[in-house]
């Protein structure tokens, strides 16, 4: 019986397997797949915004003034920031490295900044005349001539921040600005917060005064929450020893 030839000879086999493809391995395509998401979101994800930087105001036009009127001793760092922008762009981070210690201190700056950015000023915030940290004030009446103001009763009296220098009579209108948080007592007697009369005439001054927006920290009673309980315990320990050698108990 005649014997079969075989139809591939191991060295044709060979071949065909060398010149195939070669296989690629599963990690390899997670690899390739999770790197490829990772350009598409780098590519789409938005640049983070810059910190917004509010103008200043007349009553805080510049970097010592905002940390004085802010308080808790803030103003001995004013040095250490050189202008306006800085101020408002420096992180917690940059700040403990110019040195103001401790965190709640940085804190505390960077609540106000965010406050300041929004508008949410401290009292004096909306004088529009200010003049090297002095701002003045005085009572403006209301005119009982104009129409439909009732003449039977007594003209409503309004604290107006006005020009230095100038008083309601030689000021414009337009330059008048009423300021909230002082009010009228009395005929013209001014009264609120850093609010001085002026002698030998009408109305009041505000000084730009450290501390004058700061947020008053609570007093510790009986040694804060966490020890309030043994304090108050070892208190009527030795209360109780006291009435005893006094005999009342």
């Amino acid at each position: 019986m005649a014997s079969m030839k075989p139809l591939l000879r191991p060295q044709h086999l060979r071949r065909v397997f060398a010149s195939s493809s070669p296989s690629i391995s599963l990690p390899q395509v997670f690899l390739q797949s999770s790197i490829r998401s990772s350009t598409r979101a780098a590519s789409t994800t938005p640049a983070p915004k810059p910190p917004q930087i509010p103008p200043p105001t007349p009553l805080v036009p510049d970097v010592p003034t905002f940390l004085t009127v802010i308080g808790r001793g803030l103003k001995q760092h004013a040095s250490k920031i050189p202008d306006w922008e800085t101020l408002f762009t420096l992180t917690s981070e940059q700040l403990r490295e110019l040195g103001v210690e401790p965190p709640r201190a940085r804190k505390y700056l960077l609540r106000w900044r965010q406050r300041f950015r929004q508008g949410q000023y401290g009292i004096g915030g909306d004088l529009q005349h200010v003049e090297d940290g002095v701002a003045y004030l005085q009572v403006l009446e209301a005119d009982p001539t104009v129409s439909g103001a009732d003449v039977t009763q007594t003209p409503p009296k309004f604290v107006v921040n006005i020009p230095s220098g100038l008083g309601i009579k030689e000021s414009d209108p337009a330059q008048l600005s009423r300021v909230q948080g002082y009010h009228v007592e009395g005929a013209k007697n001014i009264v609120g917060p850093y609010a001085l009369p002026l002698k030998g005439s009408e109305g009041a001054r505000i000084t730009v005064t450290e501390g004058m927006w700061e947020d008053r920290r609570g007093h510790k009673i009986d040694g804060g929450e966490r020890r309030r309980t043994e304090v108050r315990y070892k208190r009527r320990i030795a209360e109780r020893r006291e009435a005893r050698e006094r005999g009342e108990l």
